[in-house]
């Protein structure tokens, strides 16, 4: 994050940025007979978020690539693209929020580990289509910047970056009092990969006879969560606090509910260095029909056997607690699975091997057969 505003960069404290200069105003000269208003009177703190920006350089820096340029607190973020890697270089792009997650997060008082699920939601696309994630820009809006939650959040946003091989390269943390409660916040980020343009994933590269890698979730991700809200906390009426003994180790129902985002870029970059990768589905709002259909062309359908995993019990819970029915979960949740690979058959051992041995829990769900573009699901999850 490169400074802290409201809105855009409109306010500066009245020394200026570096020395002691008073910003020139219209009859300063004349006698004030009242005491003049300041912008922290309107419910906005400079200092507040010059003090949060301070707290997060240092974990800012360790998201640092060789290609970044200059330092933090310019006007713009500056990275310098290696062309010479690349005969000819596409840039891809991808922007996302974390959404009602973050309600979660505010009740608990918990904020390092949304910036994760933020990095995930936007790097996990990038890559879905064969792009190394490059650099990412986050934006924060709050009704007041408190600089030590401020730095949390930022912090989990410089850990998704380090995990996704990406540099932090700039942002915006914006303070909005009487928009957003003190206690409000929401973030957003916009992230810039590379591809070569002959290596682009995409429905033409798949082929009947493929087969369908599936790669575990670490739970709900950041999708879904209006309707988690409702069916646990609302109808249901539980409490974040209440252990549940199916999520084992004491683990209550907020924690399961803040478990980050799975990143797998740098897992799907590796996989497809290794293995002849067809295409990539990053698994988020829609659930697995919704996402793997828009990676098929209209000449193949992809089988997908419920019956080879067993999603975490936090679906379980949902869908008992709801009442809620097999298709409308399917469409909502991601049941377990955040991320797909069609890879050829004659690859698909080498292809679960890379995985494996990256700490990646990915199994074959399933295959491609000549069909429509449509997502067959079926059998059924393995319960207990």
């Amino acid at each position: 994050m490169t400074h802290v505003s409201e809105r855009s960069g409109a306010g500066s404290s009245p020394t200026g940025a570096g020395g002691d200069r008073q910003p020139w105003s219209a009859g300063s000269s004349r006698t004030q007979r009242k005491r003049s208003v300041s912008y922290a009177d309107a419910g906005v703190s400079i200092e507040a978020g010059d003090r949060a920006v301070e707290l997060l350089k240092s974990k800012v820096r360790q998201t640092r690539r060789p290609e970044v340029m200059g330092d933090l607190g310019g006007f713009a973020g500056l990275f310098r693209l290696d062309t010479k890697k690349y005969k000819n270089p596409i840039l891809a792009s991808s922007t996302d929020g974390v959404g009602t997650k973050l309600v979660i997060a505010q009740q608990l008082d918990i904020h390092d580990t949304v910036g994760i699920d933020l990095v995930a939601m936007v790097v996990d696309d990038l890559v879905a289509c064969g792009a190394e994630p490059l650099f990412l820009l986050d934006y924060i809006a709050t009704g007041e910047v408190v600089p030590d939650k401020v730095a949390e959040i930022g912090a989990g946003i410089a850990d998704g970056c380090r995990y996704a091989g990406c540099a932090l390269l700039g942002g915006e943390t914006a303070e909005h009092p009487g928009v957003l409660r003190p206690d409000e916040y929401d973030i957003s980020a916009t992230g810039v990969g590379v591809v070569e343009e002959s290596d682009i994933l995409s429905p033409e590269r798949v082929e009947v006879g493929d087969v369908v890698i599936a790669m575990r979730s670490s739970g709900l991700h950041s999708n879904g969560y209006s309707l988690v809200r409702h069916v646990l906390l609302g109808a249901g009426r539980m409490r974040l606090d209440v252990v549940i003994e199916d999520f084992g180790r004491q683990r209550t129902l907020g924690e399961e509910l803040l478990t980050p985002t799975k990143i797998y870029a740098q897992d799907c970059l590796k996989l497809i260095a290794e293995a002849e990768v067809r295409t990539l589905a990053h698994v988020t709002g829609g659930g697995i029909p919704g996402n793997l259909v828009r990676v098929l062309p209209e000449h193949v359908d992809a089988v997908v056997n419920r019956s080879t995993w067993k999603p975490q019990p936090i679906f379980d819970l949902i869908q008992s607690k709801g009442r809620i029915e097999d298709p409308e979960m399917e469409a909502t949740f991601n049941m377990g699975v955040g991320m797909f690979a069609v890879v050829s058959a004659e690859d698909a051992d080498r292809a679960l091997a890379t995985l494996t041995g990256r700490g990646v829990d990915a199994w074959q769900a399933g295959e491609i057969i000549e069909g429509t573009g449509n997502v067959q699901m079926i059998g059924q999850h393995t319960r207990g």
